[in-house]
């Protein structure tokens, strides 16, 4: 068994940090703060962090093939162009929702991203009830909305061969699967993976490792698991020394760091005091698995 370890690597720099993504080319970690309404840019080999200021909550952030990357900010999928400081929105969703925003996002092996909204939250994951969609958006910009009713869009990922679509709904309490066909995008047949234990928490953001299993970070859960959805077995779970885990996501030259979000928002003082970390993001090491390479936006 490899020795694993946890490391903050940037320190309590969110409220709600989320959606973290590396980025290849570049060789950095991109991840958001919502509720600071900040895209957060770090170099491991600098130790350096760079910010963009949203002007509104940021749900994600993912790489754009054609440069520059692609966020959810309030309810609007925006282009973001880092070295201008500038977004230009490209679609809006959910109009008939003004207290809806956009949460989890993530790109498919072609291109097309998929984007999940939730309800107005009274305190974090306290929302209004079934007032989320799941959409994809495709090269043209076209938008198909796939599921409504949706409590907390959150975590997403594809198997290996691209037939079947991971998707968390975090109040539901499982991760989800689906058919997935990714000529069209159409999504089917929904079933139940893994169904998360007494004291496991509220699965939140996740991702794929070369094996093709899962790491699905719990939020108020204080850890990441790690689930095999052929079986709906966990296989491990790492600890870590915050309770509000948020997302994952593996990084490094060759994909074998997992780079965990965490949140400090909804702690009380004391709270703060036991679990200073929280805010952090966490680099964990020695897991004897490696990742896939995040996928860029066509459009």
């Amino acid at each position: 068994m490899s020795s694993v370890k946890v490391e903050c690597v940037v320190k309590a720099s969110a409220l709600i940090g989320e959606g973290p993504v590396w980025v290849e080319s570049e060789q950095t970690l991109l991840f958001v703060d919502i509720s600071g309404q900040k895209i957060h840019r770090w170099s491991p080999s600098t130790n350096q962090i760079e910010s963009f200021e949203t002007g509104e909550t940021v749900g994600f952030v993912v790489p754009r093939r054609s440069g520059g990357y692609v966020a959810g900010v309030g309810r609007s999928i925006v282009a973001v162009d880092w070295s201008t400081q500038m977004m230009t929105s490209l679609v809006e969703v959910d109009e008939d929702k003004k207290n809806n925003r956009l949460n989890d996002g993530k790109v498919d092996p072609i291109g097309r991203l998929l984007a999940g909204t939730m309800g107005k939250e009274k305190r974090p994951a306290e929302v209004q009830r079934q007032q989320g969609s799941l959409f994809s958006v495709n090269s043209d910009l076209g938008v198909t909305k796939h599921l409504s009713q949706v409590d907390i869009s959150n975590g997403m990922d594809w198997s290996l061969d691209q037939k079947t679509f991971f998707y968390i709904d975090s109040l539901s309490l499982t991760v989800d699967a689906f058919d997935y066909d990714s000529h069209s995008g159409h999504i089917g047949n929904r079933r139940v993976v893994y169904r998360l234990e007494e004291g496991e928490g509220l699965p939140d953001g996740m991702t794929g490792d070369a094996d093709g299993r899962l790491w699905v970070a719990c939020y108020n859960g204080g850890r990441v698991i790690h689930i095999d959805p052929v079986t709906g077995v966990r296989l491990q779970t790492i600890s870590l020394p915050v309770m509000k885990t948020t997302s994952c996501c593996f990084g490094g030259p060759d994909y074998s760091d997992l780079y965990v979000t965490s949140a400090s928002l909804g702690l009380d003082q004391s709270g703060k005091r036991q679990q200073p970390l929280s805010g952090g993001t966490f680099k964990v090491t020695g897991l004897g698995v490696k990742g896939r390479p995040s996928n860029s936006f066509s459009g």
